[in-house]
């Protein structure tokens, strides 16, 4: 091979040791300069560039740190939550059977009730537990067995009586549904009460000379049964439940007996004037003997039964030490009574008989 110059022209052709096809020469790329220096390759990439390079790199989300492992669940046992307590209830006369729930005290339960059987809640004087009977020995108090059944008293005949107090006592026992009616329930034998035929055992008390008394708690009423005047007679306006046909003419006379034995399961709802109802056991044999003589103890000096009033002092009283710390803890509890020394002498006393084993 043999180079060729020209001195007309500036070509110039080398010989090629590879078999290319022919061609124009490529076109000479001149390197950029500026101010006489040469450029660096990357000086000499338009301002844009990167941003374009950027714009075509696919966006990359940075991934976030790995969460910590959960926490151990609480020692202990797992807090499962409890049913719902469902209970069966008819009208005490007579009515098919429905079912109730969600009621944590007695305006509540009445409630319930009344929506079951289309009533006004109001209609509803008391109710026993497992017996369709104006039995007192079944009254619902402050405490419903699981498996209890309730039936509801509504109201009867209303009726008027005279009465004249011929000793200080009528022989009247009252007690309330928690709802604000008043109603009797004992009748002591050859008393004032008892030559009235036609007063009887469950009968409410709605006024006492025209004067209404719905809305007050049964020792209000007993108050006002004993401030009447001997002698003078006064009117007694008393509303009967409604009675089924096996109940017609039932005068009953309810004996000193464990009303506080209201509980057939071995957990019951315990429904409280004030504040939730709970679940708890049933009343161990102390707690049950120490509220029946409370009861006693209310009924000779206030002329009320009430079993809810008697457990709560018993629950005021059962663990402490000396007289004057139960009276403290009944009076935060039960201020509103007021009640006299010689009460909670008495009430401490039998507490400790029945504690101690003496009863």
């Amino acid at each position: 091979m043999v180079s060729r110059c020209e001195s007309k022209g500036t070509d110039i052709t080398f010989p090629s040791s590879r078999n290319t096809p022919e061609g124009p020469p490529p076109t000479p790329v001149p390197w950029p300069m500026q101010n006489g220096d040469p450029m660096s390759p990357q000086e000499t990439k338009p301002a844009g560039a990167m941003e374009d390079q950027k714009a075509h790199t696919p966006n990359v989300e940075p991934s976030a740190p790995p969460l910590p492992p959960p926490s151990p669940p609480p020692p202990g046992p797992p807090d499962y939550p409890r049913p719902r307590l469902i209970f069966h209830t008819q009208l005490a006369h007579g009515s098919p059977t429905g079912r109730i729930h969600g009621f944590t005290n007695v305006k509540e339960l009445y409630v319930k009730i009344a929506e079951v059987f289309n009533i006004s809640p109001s209609e509803i004087l008391f109710c026993t537990l497992n017996s369709h009977k104006v039995d007192m020995q079944k009254l619902l108090g402050g405490q419903i067995g699981l498996e209890d059944f309730i039936f509801a008293h509504v109201r009867g005949e209303t009726k008027e009586v005279e009465v004249t107090k011929t000793e200080d006592a009528l022989g009247l026992t009252i007690t309330d549904n928690g709802a604000g009616y008043a109603f009797i329930k004992r009748i002591k034998e050859g008393s004032t009460i008892d030559r009235l035929k036609n007063v009887c055992v469950g009968d409410h008390i709605e006024a006492i000379n025209d004067q209404s008394i719905v809305g007050c708690r049964h020792y209000e009423v007993a108050k006002m049964l004993k401030e009447q005047p001997r002698g003078t007679p006064f009117t007694l306006r008393l509303v009967e439940p409604k009675r089924a046909f096996d109940m017609i003419g039932m005068r009953t006379k309810a004996p000193k007996s464990s009303e506080g034995k209201m509980v057939n399961g071995k957990e019951t709802l315990r429904l409280r004037s004030k504040g939730a109802a709970t679940v708890q056991e049933v009343p161990n044999e102390f707690e049950e003997q120490a509220t029946q003589r409370v009861d006693d103890l209310l009924e000779s000096y206030m002329g009320i039964r009430d079993v809810e009033l008697a457990t709560t002092i018993v629950e005021a009283g059962k663990n402490k030490e000396n007289p004057d710390d139960f009276a403290e803890a009944l009076d935060s509890v039960l201020g509103d009574f007021a009640f006299p020394d010689v009460f909670l002498f008495d009430v401490w006393g039998v507490i400790g008989d029945v504690k101690n084993g003496r009863i």
